[in-house]
């Protein structure tokens, strides 16, 4: 049976039509001139006195009160962010993303990683990116070996979406960690229950490492993920048979790794494009020479410098 392996070293006119420009540019510009907006309207609101004809009560302004209580909130809520990047010693403020669309992408499996039977039997799709023309990629964090409070803190003040991929042989010495990331809107999947190599295990092995890990998960966090990713990226078809008697629905893998000195790329070109999901590690001093807040830092600077904002994996399937 074919073994699909990666090599994973780590373990209001133009205004208004400018403001409903698409990406994150676009959404820059809908705050602008949303605040403008609701600047106008509060000055019209307090500085002239509106009244009605002789017995009538004066006119009131309530939408022109709630654009500038929106407005009021949107600037708070970018300040914090502004505060937060200087405080992390980010370069610039990361950006945006855009909504996610209404209708999904359709997710298949990449080329050149299906396995036999792969549409027929409704097998989870192995893929590395997301179809989209936005400049966005999808951060995800696997196995949990390191619990940094710091990273938590630093990516719930920046408003950094992310996804993790956790296996029991490297939470359990710490599963609140995970609970309380969890607490804090970051979606837990599946990474096994011990990281091994899937192929060379039986069918019946793989799925106890799989859904065993899915027990775990629903013990210790309240659900059963239907995301997994296979140990080192590598899996057959048992594999994914497997994953989807455990209520595996996607198997997604990477296209670019970030450490915490340097990226890795799966393409030729050695660069970021449009969906591309990023893979990183719950990792240390220990391991490297930094810390997750640190490794982090490197890749937040390098895709806004790009243009890019990160975008959270699961809105988009």
């Amino acid at each position: 049976m074919r073994a699909v392996v990666q090599n994973d070293k780590s373990r209001t006119s133009r205004v208004l039509r400018a403001a409903t420009a698409p990406g994150p540019r676009g959404r820059a510009t809908t705050v602008a001139v949303l605040l403008a907006v609701a600047a106008l309207a509060a000055g019209c609101a307090q500085g002239a006195d509106v009244r009605g004809a002789p017995g009538q009560e004066p006119l009131q302004a309530p939408p022109a009160r709630a654009l500038d209580g929106y407005a009021a909130k949107l600037r708070a809520a970018q300040a914090a962010r502004v505060a937060a990047a200087k405080r992390w010693n980010l370069a610039k403020v990361p950006l945006t993303a855009p909504e996610p669309p209404a209708k999904k992408p359709e997710i298949k499996a990449r080329d050149g990683f299906e396995v036999e039977g792969q549409e027929e039997n409704g097998l989870p799709p192995v893929f590395t990116t997301i179809p989209t023309k936005e400049k966005i990629v999808f951060l995800t964090i696997d196995d949990g070996a390191e619990k940094d409070r710091g990273f938590l803190t630093m990516m719930s003040e920046l408003k950094i979406p992310y996804t993790v991929f956790l296996t029991d042989e490297e939470i359990k010495d710490d599963y609140g960690y995970f609970k309380k990331m969890q607490g804090r809107g970051v979606n837990l999947n599946n990474h096994t229950l011990s990281h091994p190599y899937l192929p060379g295990l039986s069918y019946a092995e793989q799925k106890r490492e799989i859904c065993g890990m899915q027990d775990v998960m629903e013990k210790r966090y309240g659900k059963r993920p239907v995301l997994f990713r296979p140990p080192f990226g590598n899996y057959d078809r048992d594999t994914l048979r497997a994953a989807k008697t455990c209520g595996i629905e996607y198997a997604p893998i990477w296209n670019e790794e970030v450490f915490v000195d340097h990226w890795e790329y799966r393409e030729w070109d050695q660069d970021l494009h449009p969906g591309d999901i990023v893979l990183t590690h719950f990792r240390g001093r220990g391991d490297w020479d930094g810390t997750m807040t640190d490794m982090a830092r490197r890749f937040l600077d390098r895709i806004t410098a790009e243009g890019y904002a990160v975008a959270r994996l699961e809105d988009y399937l």
